[in-house]
């Protein structure tokens, strides 16, 4: 593709632009791969020791990168090019499953390796995650970005239904023909992005320094909206979250199996990817936020009302809902931020941004589970709805200019870093 789309072109048929299908294919393909990824490290490393404090050690090696190294890949992303990060980052990542692969197939592997690879492809996503979130924003126009923004959430939620389940049957074949099969999908993702086209103005190189580091930070404080949207992302889903739960209410409350657990599992995922398919069809181009506080509270009804259930088919339906209102509020939340923030500005924005959403899911599972050991699982999941709506009620009274806000892009929206487009 020598030139991308014009916009006013694009805007006609924003979904059908090349570099956005292939943005798409290549967040599919990824994602696909990580997933099946993360099954197969899973279950191999308790085969080999058989100790469940090594699976907590598998999510901890992947989490100190996430957050240690965010400012400086928000730095990165907005320095240099945005596409080739996110290929090299993707490269290292195909590497270190190759790895695997090669040492599980010559009978070499063990509990240091496996988390060692996994340490180093947890970096290499680290700095992949924030320049693949603000590439989007320069491969559609803003008036079609929040549906683009749906579009892509739905290939995350594809791969996070069937991923798994790929990667157990391939188990069975061994884990060595897992990580071949991810390290191909990831293989299709790096060649897609290697041949992705799209216009960019040049970027401004600055040293890093604390104040160019802490930038993001600094601008999220003088953006009332976006320190408004990413807060209560934060505390909503710290208060909400009752995935880590769910093997309790499977066995103790709705006294189900496997399957059933199956089912819980995957129905937040089915919700969040019909509704995005939903969103993806259609404008929000009214009280947006009005739209995403309502979505944050049907995320705490839905969790209430999971709470409460003492049959499968309700708990099921709640989930559901309880997924697609988390989708509304992730579409909404995620198209401000990027709507409102200058492209220079945007890699550092969203590598603060993942710092809240890695914590708060982080520490969300760790705070349902003090609080399940405490008042029970049906206390913690009752709770944690309550304070749901507790915080969209303070976030509505201290952010009015958010509660008050009618579209997602500004009247006159951020300026935009000086330079001229060229096609990278």
């Amino acid at each position: 593709m020598s030139n991308p789309t014009p916009p006013s072109a694009a805007t006609d048929s924003p979904l059908r632009h090349r570099a956005f299908v292939q943005f798409w294919c290549a967040r599919i393909a990824s994602g696909f791969g990580f997933q099946m990824l993360s099954v197969a490290v899973g279950w191999q490393i308790y085969a080999i020791t058989g100790r469940a404090f090594d699976l907590g050690l598998i999510g901890l090696v992947q989490f100190i990168p996430s957050v240690l190294l965010a400012l400086p890949a928000g730095h990165v992303a907005d320095q240099f090019e945005r596409r080739r990060v996110v290929l090299i980052g993707q490269i290292v990542e195909w590497t270190a499953i190759v790895l695997l692969a090669v040492l599980t197939l010559l009978g070499r592997i063990h509990e240091t390796g496996i988390l060692l690879l996994v340490f180093v492809i947890g970096v290499a996503k680290a700095f992949e995650s924030p320049s693949m979130q603000s590439l989007l924003p320069a491969l559609v126009p803003p008036a079609i970005l929040p549906r683009a923004v749906a579009v892509s959430g739905s290939a995350f939620q594809m791969a996070m239904i069937l991923g798994p389940a790929v990667g157990g049957l391939l188990y069975v074949a061994g884990p060595g023909v897992v990580y071949l099969s991810a390290a191909a999908l990831y293989l299709v993702a790096a060649g897609m992005m290697a041949t992705l086209r799209y216009e960019q103005a040049p970027p401004k190189r600055e040293p890093a320094t604390l104040k160019t580091l802490f930038a993001g930070v600094h601008f999220i404080r003088e953006r009332k909206d976006v320190l408004g949207v990413i807060s209560l992302d934060l505390f909503a889903v710290l208060l909400g979250g009752v995935t880590s739960l769910l093997p309790i209410f499977a066995r103790d409350i709705l006294h189900t199996g496997p399957w059933g657990l199956g089912l819980l599992r995957a129905a937040p995922a089915v919700g969040a990817l019909l509704m995005s398919l939903w969103l993806a069809k259609h404008d929000l181009q009214r009280r947006v936020g009005m739209t995403m506080f309502a979505a944050v509270a049907g995320f705490g009804v839905a969790t209430l009302v999971f709470a409460v259930s003492t049959v499968l088919w309700l708990s099921l339906a709640a989930l559901f809902a309880l997924g697609a209102f988390d989708m509304v509020s992730m579409v909404i939340r995620g198209s401000l931020v990027q709507l409102d923030t200058p492209d220079a500005m945007r890699g550092r924005v969203n590598a603060v941004n993942s710092i809240f959403i890695n914590t708060s899911n982080q520490l969300g599972e760790f705070e349902s589970g003090m609080l399940a050991a405490w008042l029970g699982a049906v206390g913690s999941a009752v709770v944690g709805g309550l304070g749901t709506l507790l915080v969209v009620g303070l976030w509505m009274a201290m952010f009015p200019s958010l509660r008050r806000r009618q579209r997602l892009q500004l009247e006159e929206p951020a300026k935009e870093a000086l330079g001229t487009p060229e096609s990278v």
